[in-house]
C-alpha cells in the first residue's frame, strides 16, 4: 500500500495498478515545507479528502496521534476521517513529547478503543490501524510493543503496525502473538515483500520513503544545475513525464 503525498503522486500510483493507497504524515509535511507532526488536524483531514477524490481506489490515512491525548477527543478525529471519504485510518501512540514520547500502555489501549468506535460505527466501516511506535521513537522493546499490539486489538483495531521492524525473527514473533493483519513499513534492511508475506505480514507501506525520494532526486537535479551548470538530471525527467501524461487527467479548456 503505498503511501502518496499529493493528489499528483497518488494519481500515478493508481496508474500503476496499486489497489489501495495511504498517505503520509512525512510527506505531505514536506509539501508544506514543515517536518513531520508540524501539521494540523484540520490541515491533514483536508488533504485526505483531497486523496479520496484522486482516485477511485480506497485511502488510509495516515492521523498521528490523532491529533490529541484523550480518547474522546481521538474519536471525534476519527469520525470527521470517517466524513472525509476514507476507508481506513492509522492512530499512533507517540505523544509527540520527546521526553515522554510514548502514552502509558492504559491510555494507550483507551485512545484505541474510542477510535475503533468511531471507526466501525455507522454505515461503513473504516479499517483502524493500531500503531506501536516504540522502534521508531528510540525504545527498542519488542516484548513491550508485542503488549501493547494485543491490547490494540482488544481494544478493537482492524490492523496492527509497529514500525521500524526489519529482523525476520522479530516480525515473526509480532505475527505470531497477535490474530490482526499486520503491517511492516519498508525500511532499509526490511525483507522483501515476498519474504514478508511468508513471514505472515498482510499489508507493507512506505511510509515517506516515495515522498522523499522525489525530493532527493530534486536536490540532485538542482545541485548538477547550480555547480556544474549542466542537464543530466533530464535524462531521467522522461520517465516522470510519461507516466504523468499517462496518470493526469486532462480536463477540456474552456
Amino acid at each position: 500500500m503505498p503511501n502518496a503525498w499529493d493528489v499528483g503522486s497518488a494519481r500515478l500510483l493508481a496508474s500503476l495498478g496499486f489497489e489501495a493507497l495511504a498517505s503520509t504524515s512525512s510527506g505531505h509535511a514536506a509539501t508544506l515545507g514543515l517536518l513531520d507532526g508540524w501539521v494540523t488536524r484540520d490541515q491533514a483531514l483536508a488533504h485526505a479528502a483531497e486523496l479520496v477524490q484522486a482516485s477511485e481506489l480506497p485511502v488510509s490515512a495516515d492521523l498521528e496521534n490523532g491529533f490529541a491525548d484523550e480518547p474522546a477527543d481521538v474519536a471525534e478525529t476519527v469520525r470527521l476521517a470517517r466524513e472525509a471519504g476514507l476507508a481506513g485510518c492509522s492512530i499512533e501512540d507517540f505523544t509527540g513529547d520527546r521526553q515522554a514520547p510514548i502514552y502509558d500502555l492504559d491510555l494507550a489501549a483507551e485512545r484505541i478503543a474510542a477510535a475503533a468506535q468511531a471507526a466501525h460505527d455507522g454505515p461503513v466501516r473504516l479499517v483502524l490501524t493500531g500503531r506501536a511506535e516504540n522502534h521508531i521513537r528510540g525504545r527498542e522493546d519488542l516484548s513491550d510493543t508485542i503488549a501493547r499490539l494485543q491490547a490494540y486489538q482488544q481494544a478493537g483495531a482492524d490492523v496492527l503496525y509497529a514500525p521500524g521492524l526489519v529482523s525476520p525473527e522479530e516480525i515473526r514473533r509480532v505475527v505470531s502473538s497477535i490474530d490482526r493483519p499486520v503491517n511492516v513499513l519498508a525500511r532499509p534492511g526490511a525483507p522483501s515483500v515476498s519474504e514478508l508475506a511468508e513471514l505472515g505480514v498482510s499489508r507493507v507501506s512506505v511510509g515517506g520513503a516515495f515522498a522523499f525520494a522525489a525530493l532527493g532526486a530534486l536536490v540532485e537535479a538542482a545541485t548538477e544545475l547550480r555547480d556544474k551548470g549542466t542537464y543530466g538530471f533530464l535524462e531521467c525527467t522522461r520517465v516522470g513525464a510519461r507516466a504523468a501524461g499517462e496518470a493526469f487527467e486532462r480536463e477540456p479548456r474552456a
